[in-house]
């Protein structure tokens, strides 16, 4: 018979008993060093602020590194902030450079630059130069710890620096050693396999294989994509402008990055502007939900104030009420199909801001399309249920037309929402759907409004 699994709510009660008691920094870690990453990252964070900032205080700062790591990036740059400038510059420096400045660049900039103060120069150094590439870059994603060796350099000499520095070299994804000339600039890649194979007195130059592939370190996210999906490597060198090396990206690492991106349009699509964990204060919770839901209302209040205009209209022919939200979602289905073809060809670079007028000509192309189609079903629908075709031509044409704007609307909503540097998944379906509805709902009772005595 097996033992009854331990819930969430169970663990988290012995983690804060562990805290509250006399219990030494050991035993503490040993606790979560028995816990899966996924179980150590959620009993933490059903944890409050104080009890979470006391858990870091009471660990060693590489007990504290290797728990922050597992955490969301948000809640541990939080739990950050709260402590002592110099005691999460201690916990930083046992991270590597690319997380490191992940959690420096989630902090506001007055914390984050008083942590860098509390840091070494040579980690301060590094995370500055790091952070000031693009997030979503090659430079944003590659590590700088490499191992790097002069090309006069033998095997030998390699062979026993490996050995001297393996402490140092420990936390490295050492898989290939770099060499570089005297300007730093990448000559060749050495695998370990090729430096284990060949003699001690070789020089590294004639090991080593010579002008490997690189990347540039201000390549975007879609370049690296495209890169490691024309060549499967686990990583590749990263160059600056000229030819020095950088640092190393990661397949992996590309990976995370465009998974995160997904994640992170699809939340704001929903209308969560910041990223919003369970565990954070409620009200902060309310108010970031509240910021986009109050534009909203104003929108759908600007869309119902068409209905109230034509108030006599529906009242003479309330069948129209019937198709009002039909007309409304499927004109918004289509425009956001549009959206998402214009976000992606974005993303791709394969549409520019300024390219309006072709992004127009061939979402029209489709909207009449696909309008006159769907205008048709509904309008069969309609006559088929009240046997009128004048309600029939009325919902028909007014789902035609309002098809047809909603794809082009949506199409261009994007390109011109990142022409004034606003995120188009944020406020691209809100504006989408304000123009849908309003549309929608003036072309059925005007529409109908001319043909009144006849419905």
């Amino acid at each position: 018979m097996t033992e009854p699994e331990e819930s969430p709510q169970d663990t988290e009660e012995a983690l804060n008993s562990l805290l509250e008691s006399e219990a030494d920094n050991d035993q503490v870690d040993q606790f979560l060093d028995e816990l899966s990453a996924s179980d150590a990252a959620r009993a933490v964070s059903r944890l409050d602020w104080e009890a979470q900032e006391r858990l870091l205080t009471r660990l060693s700062p590489s007990q504290a590194a290797h728990l922050v790591v597992e955490l969301c990036e948000v809640q541990a740059a939080g739990l950050l902030d709260g402590l002592d400038p110099s005691a999460a510059a201690e916990i930083l420096h046992e991270l590597p450079g690319d997380e490191r400045v992940d959690l420096l660049s989630e902090l506001p900039e007055s914390s984050a630059e008083t942590i860098l103060e509390e840091m070494s120069p040579e980690d301060a150094e590094l995370s500055r130069r790091l952070g000031a590439y693009d997030s979503d870059s090659a430079g944003g994603l590659m590590i700088a710890e490499l191992v790097t060796y002069p090309a006069g350099a033998t095997v030998g000499d390699v062979v026993k620096d490996l050995r001297r520095q393996a402490t140092v070299y420990r936390d490295y994804q050492v898989q290939y050693l770099y060499i570089v000339d005297d300007q730093s600039r990448l000559v060749g890649v050495l695998p370990l396999r090729r430096l284990l194979q060949a003699e001690d007195d070789t020089q590294v130059d004639e090991a080593m294989i010579p002008d490997p592939l690189t990347v540039l370190d201000q390549d975007t996210l879609e370049e690296l994509i495209d890169f490691f999906d024309r060549h499967h490597f686990l990583a590749v060198p990263v160059v600056d402008a000229d030819g020095r090396l950088v640092g190393v990206v990661h397949n992996e690492a590309v990976n995370e990055a465009e998974h995160d991106r997904s994640d992170d349009d699809y939340r704001k699509a929903s209308g969560l502007v910041r990223e919003e964990l369970r565990s954070m204060p409620l009200l902060l919770r309310s108010r970031r939900r509240l910021s986009w839901l109050s534009v909203n209302i104003v929108l759908n209040i600007v869309a119902a104030s068409v209905i109230a205009a034509y108030q006599e209209t529906l009242a003479e022919a309330i069948a129209l009420a019937v198709f009002l939200p039909v007309i409304s979602d499927m004109s918004g289905c289509s425009g956001n199909q549009a959206v998402a073809v214009s976000m992606r060809e974005l993303s791709l670079g394969l549409v520019r801001t300024n390219e309006k007028r072709y992004v127009f000509i061939k979402e029209a192309s489709v909207g009449v399309i696909n309008g006159i189609m769907l205008g048709a079903m509904v309008a069969g629908a309609a006559y088929l249920w009240k046997g009128n075709p004048y309600l029939g031509a009325v919902v028909g044409l007014a789902l035609a037309i309002n098809t047809i704007i909603a794809v082009i609307v949506g199409g261009i909503v994007p390109l011109v929402l990142k022409h004034w540097g606003k995120d188009p998944a944020l406020a691209a379906g809100p504006i989408l759907t304000t123009v849908t509805d309003i549309c929608g709902f003036f072309l059925v009772f005007a529409l109908a409004s001319g043909v009144l005595d006849r419905l």
